[in-house]
């Protein structure tokens, strides 16, 4: 089921997008500030986030920037209607659309159906392994439900393994896959670095890791739990 996160201050206007979204069978998160919107965001499983751009503890623009260091989540700014320049803010912040206050909800509605169709956000993208979930397109890791934080060389590392999970991968197309273009700049101890890192934020046993196999003489696969090395 689709999750949206309402972050409006005005507790009537709140209510009422949260009712007319409920009608379209989706779930809704409330929040009327930045404290209440960062702690509900962190429980995760958040598909977009309707954002007030002018809140009681803070600014909804500042909040997106946060968002987009860490979430590709589909952002819909509600600002006042004479608030050009947040407009224009609010795209530079990474936000994907924006509504002027007073607005019909069904036209809210519309906007939010639309926004979620043209962002697609790629359920293949998401890997149920176990007590491991991994959405790569939100950028959002864990396990037995708690976050993973992963620095972004880690992402692109396990992103690599688990897309050719069951498959050996060298050293050499490891570090193509995470460094790219600079790859010829990496040293290979960069990979062991990370590999470790990697492990001791995924794994029960780092030192017995039951996911990312090390192929000795070969490279690394990501194996189904329980596949002895």
């Amino acid at each position: 089921m689709t999750s949206i996160l309402i972050v409006e201050d005005d507790v009537g206007l709140n209510k009422g997008i949260a009712l007319t979204l409920a009608r379209e069978g989706i779930a809704v998160e409330q929040a009327y500030d930045l404290a209440g919107a960062e702690e509900r965001f962190a429980a995760g499983g958040i598909d977009l986030v309707l954002l007030d751009v002018r809140l009681p503890d803070g600014s909804g623009l500042d909040f997106c920037a946060k968002l987009r260091e860490v979430s590709r989540v589909p952002v819909i700014f509600l600002t006042a209607n004479d608030m050009e320049s947040d407009i224009v803010m609010g795209f530079e912040m990474g936000g994907d659309d924006y509504i002027t206050k007073p607005f019909s909800l069904m036209v809210l509605r519309s906007r939010v159906m639309a926004v979620l169709r043209r962002c697609d956000l790629s359920r293949e993208d998401k890997v149920n392994l176990g007590s491991l979930t991994f959405d790569f397109g939100r950028m959002d890791y864990r396990k037995e439900g708690a976050a993973i934080p992963l620095s972004v060389t880690e992402q692109k590392l396990l992103k690599a393994l688990v897309n050719h999970r069951g498959q050996v991968l060298t050293r050499e197309q490891l570090i193509y896959l995470v460094w790219g273009q600079e790859s010829e700049f990496v040293d290979e101890n960069a990979l062991t670095v990370t590999i470790k890192r990697l492990r001791a934020k995924i794994e029960e046993d780092p030192a017995a890791p039951q996911y990312i196999k090390t192929v000795y003489g070969l490279g690394y696969l990501w194996a189904d739990a329980g596949v002895q090395s």
